[in-house]
């Protein structure tokens, strides 16, 4: 059974279409308008296998923030419609994440109870023209609307570029592990049954 899913979202502030595929092969086709973020969500579908397509169009004449919120709404929304019920997923899942003189551990739990926190610090307030304070609202709006547990902590780091592409990259694999299917799951992982 395919776990994809398709979600389309137009406002007077932006126009997405976002298309996932857990299953992939880490394939990506990005059109946001952000180019930085398109950096990232690249890294994000190579290291987590997952097949992603973006088309936004935004007010990016403004700022990148509408788009990059957007962004982060339309792919938490298409990852929680492919998990499916869920069953025979991990669930849980981890990655610890080095890039160069930065260090990213992120930890998930696909909960269906949304929760943020952000243990980060870094100096620089843009990476070329992109505003970094924006990665605290897309993560926030991806854990929202996927409805996860998602905890992102980076320890150390100097430079605010490896800092950001250290946490994408923890953040997939850690997804990818949690999104897995484990044959020795029956049903949902919870003594609850459900999530």
């Amino acid at each position: 059974m395919a776990r994809t899913a398709t979600i389309k979202r137009t406002t007077a502030e932006t126009d997405i279409t976002l298309c996932i595929d857990l299953d992939g092969k880490g394939n990506s086709k990005l059109e946001t308008g952000v180019p930085f973020l398109t950096h990232m969500l690249t890294l994000f579908a190579k290291h987590g296998f997952f097949n992603l397509e973006v088309n936004a169009k935004g007010d990016t004449d403004v700022d990148d923030h509408h788009t990059t919120e957007d962004i982060g709404i339309c792919l938490g929304q298409a990852f929680r419609q492919a998990l499916g019920d869920k069953a025979g997923i991990r669930r849980y899942g981890e990655a610890t994440v080095p890039m160069d003189d930065a260090l990213a551990q992120v930890v998930v739990d696909l909960s269906d109870r949304p929760h943020f926190v952000l243990k980060a610090d870094w100096e620089a307030q843009k990476v070329g023209t992109f505003d970094t304070e924006l990665v605290h609202e897309f993560l926030w709006k991806f854990a929202l609307e996927a409805r996860i547990n998602l905890h992102v902590i980076v320890p150390y780091g100097h430079n605010t570029h490896h800092i950001i592409e250290a946490i994408f990259k923890a953040m997939a694999r850690a997804l990818d592990h949690a999104s897995s299917l484990d044959p020795r799951i029956e049903g949902i992982l919870s003594t609850k049954g459900s999530l």
